[in-house]
């Protein structure tokens, strides 16, 4: 069930508030190192400079010395709105809905990690990293137009990583890593009762109109991934890298809310209504990809070393969002279920998502052996289906351009990294209605269109010391 413990809600406030247009595919979230994000993640399987390979490839964690730790923070800055001459809806009935853009939908994002590594013998090294690997969340203004489909979204994740690593000393090693997760979801709207009103005013009702309702679902799950890279080291200025993670079926249970829901009573004077507040067990399904990441690092000459990478997830297992009852008879799902042709779901929402590839390129000139400067650039797939693109996410391809430095202090191995990046979108359309789990369309008139605006810049600084 949903857990409200203030310990669970002050580590998540603490360590994820993502947007939902994130800097990569879907609701996977690649900024856990501003060294790697220098180069946009450029080489990363390939490339383990400091204790964030945990995340990216673990068996680099045989190519670092010692004890080695680093710990940082990546902030995001999207602005996303629908453009407000664009924006319209119209409610269960076909009538206009009356409202604004919704506001810039996405906040401020912040995002700390901690990671470290130790060499236990010639052979073997272990680590653990503490990060957020998932995660997303959109909040539009009350008054918004389309807020019969969304208001808020949220899906805040946190993963523990122990890792180890094992080499042949010979420059070939593998790793290998669990990923322990504990992540947490809410999804909100209002509720349009305009066919309830309409169908009751043909059975004769002539009181007040009725009021929006309001849908609020919270949920949590612990869930586990594992991770298993190698690197080789094919000369002594190239080596290449390959890691891959499995993916998972997150469920998370807690509940759903509806409110103002219409209740018909018969009285002296004729038809009326009372109206009532709902509640049901929920399980959100979310499904984790499966993903695997190339890598390769090249030494051009003795100050400039080339990246270049590309990853594959497998988005499409996210083919729906559903609310699923865990009661019988729930009161909900039994006004939900049957628009939808399965009886037990509260909500749902085709999403069909499709497999992607991120590509990214990189450079590193060491210009002194203290600094370092790097630049690189990334395409990065979206998996929304155009044709079931939704006001939750409303996503596109993206390109990353990125710029970052390093300095480090040789005698006390201390090392600073800060990077930026600025991502490019074009306009984003989204002409959403609601589905059946066949993705027929629903019973009704409701429908949103809008074409977003979408501008983001991001910058991480990470501090790193080797033991």
């Amino acid at each position: 069930m949903y857990k409200n413990n203030r310990l669970s809600q002050a580590i998540l406030a603490a360590t994820l508030v993502v947007p939902a247009i994130s800097f990569a595919g879907g609701f996977a979230l690649n900024e856990q190192s501003a060294s790697a994000m220098g180069t946009a993640n450029a080489g990363t399987a390939a490339n383990p400079e400091n204790a964030t390979t945990v995340y990216f490839n673990p068996a680099g964690m045989s190519q670092l010395s010692g004890t080695n730790m680093s710990f940082g923070a990546s902030v995001l800055d999207i602005s996303a709105e629908a453009k407000s001459e664009t924006a319209s809806a119209t409610d269960t009935v076909g009538a206009p809905v009356q409202g604004s853009n919704g506001g810039d939908l996405v906040p401020v994002a912040v995002l700390p990690n901690f990671f470290m590594t130790h060499e236990v013998n010639d052979t073997v090294d272990i680590g653990f990293g503490l990060h957020a690997p998932y995660g997303l969340t959109a909040d539009y203004d009350d008054d918004f137009v389309g807020r019969y489909f969304a208001d808020k979204t949220e899906l805040m994740a946190i993963a523990l990583s122990p890792s180890i690593a094992l080499n042949n000393g010979d420059g070939f090693s593998l790793g290998f890593g669990v990923n322990i997760m504990y992540a947490e979801g809410r999804l909100s709207k209002f509720q349009d009762y305009s066919a309830n009103e309409a169908q009751a005013r043909q059975l004769g009702y002539a009181g007040p109109g009725f009021q929006d309702g309001y849908v609020d679902i919270k949920g949590d799950d612990v869930g586990v991934t594992f991770t298993a890279g190698f690197l080789w080291e094919v000369t002594d200025s190239t080596q290449i890298g390959v890691s891959g993670q499995t993916g998972t079926r997150l469920e998370l249970e807690g509940d759903a809310t509806l409110t103002n829901v219409p209740q018909p009573t018969v009285t002296s004077t004729g038809l009326d209504f009372d109206f009532a507040t709902l509640k049901e067990d929920v399980m959100v399904p979310i499904e984790i990809p499966e993903s695997i990441t190339f890598g390769v690092r090249h030494q051009l000459t003795d100050s400039v070393t080339l990246l270049a990478g590309a990853t594959w997830a497998k988005w499409s297992r996210f083919e729906a969002l559903d609310v699923v009852s865990e009661e019988e008879n729930g009161s909900i799902s039994a006004l939900g279920g049957p628009k939808y042709g399965q009886d037990d779901l509260v909500g749902h929402v085709s999403e069909n998502w499709e497999d992607t590839w991120q590509a990214n390129v990189g450079a590193i000139w060491q210009a002194t052996p203290a600094w370092a400067f790097k630049a690189g650039y990334a395409f990065d797939q979206s998996p929304v289906n155009s044709d079931f693109r939704t006001a939750r996410i409303p996503s596109t391809d993206r390109h990353w351009l990125t710029l970052g430095t390093q300095y480090a202090n040789l005698s006390s191995g201390w090392t600073v990294d800060v990077a930026a990046g600025m991502l490019l979108f074009d306009d984003v359309d989204v002409n959403e209605q609601e589905y059946t789990v066949d993705d027929q369309p629903a019973a009704g008139n409701a429908s949103y269109s809008a074409t977003y605006e979408v501008d983001s810049w991001g910058g991480a600084v990470q501090i790193s010391k080797a033991f």
